[in-house]
C-alpha cells in the first residue's frame, strides 16, 4: 500500500543531472518509503533501545542494528530467565498454582527464545524450589517408579496445599 518495502528491498538509488524522469521518480519513491520506514520503526522501538542505536538515516541499516541488538538482548534475557527459574522458591506469599504457573510461563519464555526446557528439568526445577516442609512430598517423588509431567506435579501440589 505505502510501499515502505522499497527501501529494503534495493539499496538507495544513485541520481545525477543526466537521469531519466523514471529514475528521478524511482530515487523520490525509495526516499519516501525509507523516510516513513525509519519514521515507523522509531516510534515503535522502547526509548532506552532506541538511544542506544547508532544514528543512521537508512532504514536498511537501522533495521540491521536492532537485529544485532536484539541478540545482544535476548542473550541477556535468557541468563536471567535461567537464573529466576534455577533460584526461584516457594514461600507461600502465592498459591502454589501461582507458582507453578509462573515458571512454567518462564520455561515458555525461554521456549520462544530458542532455549527449550526440558519437561523432566522443569518438574525437578519445581520440586527443587518447594521449601523444606515438603521434603516428604520430595522424597515420596524421588523414590516412584514414574516421573510426572508438570500438569501431573501441579495436580498433586495443589491437592497437597488442601489436604
Amino acid at each position: 500500500m505505502l510501499d515502505l518495502d522499497l527501501a529494503f528491498q534495493v539499496e538507495k538509488p544513485a541520481i545525477t543531472d543526466a537521469s531519466s524522469n523514471e529514475e528521478k521518480a524511482h530515487y523520490k519513491a525509495w526516499g519516501r518509503s525509507n523516510k516513513l520506514s525509519l519514521m515507523f520503526m522509531r516510534m515503535s522501538i522502547a526509548s532506552n533501545i532506541k538511544s542506544a542505536l547508532p544514528k543512521t538515516d537508512n532504514a536498511k541499516e537501522f533495521m540491521k542494528f536492532v537485529e544485532e541488538r536484539s541478540q545482544t538482548t535476548d542473550k541477556s534475557l535468557i541468563g536471567t530467565l535461567i537464573s529466576t527459574l534455577t533460584t526461584m522458591k516457594f514461600d507461600g506469599s502465592h498459591t502454589m498454582h501461582e507458582h507453578m504457573i509462573e515458571m512454567t510461563n518462564i520455561a515458555a519464555r525461554l521456549k520462544s527464545l530458542g532455549m527449550v526446557v526440558d519437561e523432566g528439568f522443569l518438574v525437578q526445577f519445581i520440586l527443587n524450589s518447594l521449601p523444606s516442609e515438603y521434603g516428604p512430598f520430595q522424597m515420596n517423588y524421588n523414590t516412584m517408579k514414574d516421573k510426572w509431567n508438570v500438569h501431573e506435579l501441579h495436580n498433586m501440589l495443589v491437592r497437597r496445599r488442601l489436604d
